[in-house]
């Protein structure tokens, strides 16, 4: 029989393996940063710096405050009123009691399959959507189990941990391509191999390629270990996890998405859903981590 698993030891080791690759992520922006500024000199790294971060910054920045917005335009989700869906809004007035959060504004997406997402900065301004497909297929208990799981992406302040993720993605890619961009430019300098440490300049080149690469992946580690975390956080809401566990069975055997159907998702927010509505083979460029992992552990919880 496998070893029963307590939600609050799946949190906290989840949480503290998301830190770890974080951590990661700066890391590989500091080695960057140290080869950049042997091969170019102190004042080129202090320019790039400086391009990057105020490029970077500026462009997360408007993504931050306008995540709900943006996220909730792309899937045409509408305002769920609560006469036509008051179960809905029973059950997420239910969570947020439980949480201790303010009730999030709810909205609903035109789609047969079952899926759902939370968005919003904080959870002041957080908002959850569900496909029509979720509403119709899911029982009451199903249901909560979903939404407890987007609760909780809300509860752990998911998505400002992504934004930071994404801040420092985003800044060693630009790091990388001024760089490059930098030598390219400058090679027509007859001087240059008297000032420059050919080996940094190579071991640059090599980084400044395979950094961005190596990160993207590390983001796509960090969403994944979210879910895990969302997941044994609903647990810990709702206090079972049956009803999260036969919704992610139903999820599992729905058939793939047709190509219109997969119109209806823009795939900048594929990761804030429950479950890839993509459905793609599982992999290290995957978004969600395989249903039958996730179904596994709570089965253990």
């Amino acid at each position: 029989m496998p070893q029963r698993i307590s939600f609050h030891d799946e949190i906290a080791r989840n949480k503290l393996k998301s830190m770890f690759l974080i951590v990661l992520v700066f890391a590989v922006l500091l080695a960057i940063g140290f080869i950049i500024g042997m091969a170019l000199g102190p004042d080129y790294f202090t320019i790039i710096m400086i391009i990057s971060i105020i490029i970077s910054v500026f462009y997360v920045w408007i993504g931050y405050y306008n995540s709900h917005t943006i996220a909730l335009a792309s899937v045409s989700a509408k305002p769920a009123s609560e006469r036509e869906y008051r179960e809905f809004h029973n059950i997420v007035e239910g969570l947020a009691l439980a949480s201790g959060l303010p009730k999030p504004k709810l909205y609903v997406m035109n789609d047969n399959n079952i899926n759902a997402f939370a968005s919003g900065r904080d959870p002041k301004h957080a908002v959850i959507c569900v496909t029509t497909g979720a509403l119709e297929k899911l029982d009451k208990h199903e249901l909560e189990g979903i939404l407890a799981h987007e609760m909780s992406h809300i509860a752990n302040y998911d998505i400002r941990f992504m934004t930071l993720t994404a801040v420092l993605v985003g800044m060693i890619a630009i790091i990388s391509e001024i760089f490059l961009r930098s030598l390219w430019y400058s090679s027509l300098d007859g001087d240059r191999d008297n000032r420059i440490n050919i080996f940094f300049i190579i071991m640059g080149v090599i980084l400044a390629i395979l950094a961005p690469l190596v990160v993207q992946l590390v983001q796509l580690a960090i969403s994944r270990r979210r879910e895990y975390t969302a997941d044994a956080s609903a647990v810990k809401f709702t206090r079972t996890p049956t009803g999260l566990i036969k919704a992610l069975k139903k999820i599992q055997h729905e058939h793939l998405p047709s190509t219109q159907e997969k119109h209806h998702y823009n795939k900048a927010v594929a990761p804030l859903f429950i479950a890839d509505p993509f459905k793609k083979l599982s992999g290290l460029f995957q978004t969600h981590p395989p249903l039958e992992k996730r179904i596994e552990i709570l089965e253990r919880m």
